[in-house]
């Protein structure tokens, strides 16, 4: 089994930055994506940024220039810092891996969500 450990979250004034963590630890044999998605009350789920060790780095269009996603293997952690925030970046943000056992089995695996608040 595996798990994700969120980190960093928390209340920033517009134009603030956060930067938020994502460790996971557990069987594993290959990591294949880790990102971040992210949902607010009434609207539909949002992917927000992955690291993905095929395609590299996606971002959605309204975080471009303003998220960056890193991720270190050596520890299995993915990062996403946010800058520039704005009232809209107020949701749920909840990462996820991709992971493949020592059995060869993939699946993806679910952080808790951590609540970032963008207000003045």
């Amino acid at each position: 089994q595996v798990q994700l450990a969120e980190f960093g979250g928390g209340s920033v004034q517009p134009g603030g930055s956060l930067r938020l963590s994502c460790a996971a630890s557990g069987s594993m044999s290959q990591i294949y994506d880790m990102g971040w998605y992210r949902q607010t009350p009434g609207k539909q789920r949002e992917l927000v940024a992955r690291d993905s060790s095929a395609v590299g780095t996606t971002y959605a269009r309204d975080v471009k220039g303003r998220f960056t996603i890193s991720r270190d293997n050596a520890t299995n952690t993915v990062y996403l810092q946010m800058n520039s925030l704005k009232s809209e970046d107020t949701a749920v943000y909840q990462c996820y891996a991709v992971v493949q056992n020592w059995n060869s089995r993939v699946q993806t695996f679910w952080g808790q969500g951590t609540q970032v608040t963008v207000s003045s």
